[in-house]
């Protein structure tokens, strides 16, 4: 038998479809799990017939690939890959290359790419965004790590991936190390937020202008052939119009808890850690968490009282105000996005193409929408582009919304329902356009409790001060350094 151009090791959904993809494009794929049962399963059923060769050990499947050995680890994150990785690292020669396929968080990532470098071997950590779908007929391939190993995985990895209409892979390289995993955490917790904004379009729409799914699946289905084409609303606009075989509407049925599996809020932490306002993607994290503490709002609602008050204006011009609302936020999305991975690389020295990523995210990927070939003309046009907000098309665009954003957050607040992420936006949208700040005041509170000094507008930037406020004090000020 030939010998296999890639071994992918982890025959969850997302291990099979991506070698099935492989496999479909013309690569030969030799495939292995720890519970070797499901090797001999799957080339029997799924991979019947075609050029995958199941493998039955790590040796077996080492010996069955061509060099430079490329292996893709398609295992759950955290010790099951670093287990993996001790496991056949003896049994690889200097050059073969490591490819953790899953959502490893990135710091982990630099950490093994380091390690795996010190043994003489390459390593990439990629984001694969598109979910089984994606990953049988074409995902978002996001790779970092070992640059030496691009030139050999980049023919199957932009072979297996989405193209956009042009042609063009959805695949690139992002940089070293953990730039690729980040770049993945970033869009996932984007993921967060868009998803948590159409809920919120959602909840306006059933509770406070008492639209029936019906109604809602031709709004979105409008809406998805203007400005917000996009996978999310195009699943939101099937689910609103999926029913069961007793046509009960299945959306309907489904307990109102969320799950989440952490990269939402590693892009929170990341954004803490960075000291960039993520403000957005942050409530989205938070607002599961809400959803969770189910039992606990039941109580509550029988307990603490709201607003009862029924929209009493013009439905159609809301739900346009909705789209528009909706839109606004999801360029504040992107910002904040952005915002953070310029922060990121600056602080790892990684060299990240802010238009190219956008491009990866064109298809493929579960944010996969119209409005990213936007995102890319923006910094091909200004690479260094501080932020969206200032790009001539996005400030226009959010300039044409503002004032329905601010009716639907007017219209949210008197009905009582809540929209923490699509009102986080706008409140960034203001403290972004804001010359001054609330923070002076927060300055002199700091100094007066805790003597932690301040900036003063009449002397330079980087002089600090101290006011002895209460006479009481001393002249000694704490040391002045940022968290």
């Amino acid at each position: 038998m030939s010998q296999a151009d890639i071994a992918v090791v982890g025959l969850a959904v997302m291990g099979e479809n991506l070698i099935l993809n492989m496999e479909s494009k013309g690569f030969t794929v030799a495939c292995y799990n720890r519970t070797v049962s499901k090797v001999d399963d799957f080339t029997a059923g799924r991979a019947k017939g075609k050029n995958i060769i199941g493998c039955h050990s790590v040796e077996e499947m080492v010996t069955s690939l061509k060099t430079p050995r490329k292996v893709m680890i398609m295992v759950k994150a955290g010790k099951p890959v670093d287990a993996f990785i001790d496991q056949v690292l003896p049994a690889l020669e200097d050059g073969d290359i490591l490819i953790d396929g899953g959502n490893s968080y990135f710091p982990d990532t630099i950490r093994r790419t380091e390690y795996v470098e010190s043994k003489g071997k390459l390593y990439i950590g990629t984001g694969v965004s598109g979910g089984e779908e994606g990953a049988l007929l074409g995902p978002s391939i996001m790779p970092g790590g070992s640059p030496k190993a691009w030139e050999s995985v980049k023919p199957i990895f932009q072979k297996i991936s989405a193209h956009t209409e042009a042609g063009e892979p959805c695949c690139e390289w992002v940089g070293e190390n953990g730039a690729g995993h980040f770049v993945k955490m970033v869009h996932n917790g984007i993921e967060y937020g868009d998803m948590q904004m159409i809920c919120e379009t959602y909840q306006m729409m059933k509770q406070g202008l008492g639209m029936s799914n019906e109604q809602m699946h031709e709004v979105l289905k409008e809406w998805n052939k203007g400005e917000l084409d996009s996978y999310l609303i195009e699943i939101t606009r099937d689910i609103l119009g999926y029913k069961d075989e007793s046509g009960q509407a299945v959306v309907d049925q489904i307990l109102d808890t969320a799950g989440q599996k952490g990269t939402g809020k590693w892009t929170a932490i990341s954004a803490l850690d960075a000291g960039q306002p993520l403000t957005l993607v942050t409530e989205a994290v938070f607002a599961r968490c809400l959803s969770a503490i189910k039992d606990e709002r039941v109580a509550a609602s029988k307990v603490l009282s709201g607003p009862d008050k029924a929209f009493g204006g013009d439905k159609k011009q809301l739900i346009d105000d909705l789209r528009q609302a909706l839109y606004a936020s999801k360029i504040v999305s992107y910002a904040q996005g952005y915002q953070l991975m310029r922060a990121a690389a600056a602080d790892y020295k990684w060299n990240l193409n802010y238009g190219g990523i956008a491009l990866m995210w064109r298809g493929g990927c579960i944010i996969r929408s119209v409005f990213l070939s936007k995102i890319k003309e923006a910094f091909d046009k200004n690479p260094k582009l501080s932020n969206l907000l200032l790009d001539p098309f996005f400030k226009d665009a959010v300039e044409k919304a503002q004032s329905a954003w601010r009716r639907v957050i007017i219209a949210a607040i008197e009905m009582g329902i809540p929209m923490p992420a699509i009102s986080s936006a706008l409140a960034y949208y203001d403290g972004y356009r804001a010359e001054r700040l609330p923070a002076n005041l927060l300055q002199a509170q700091r100094d007066y409790f805790g003597a932690h000094t301040y900036e003063r507008l009449d002397k330079p930037r980087g002089q600090f001060f101290h006011t002895n406020w209460t006479g009481r004090g001393g002249d000694t000020a704490a040391s002045t350094y940022v968290v």
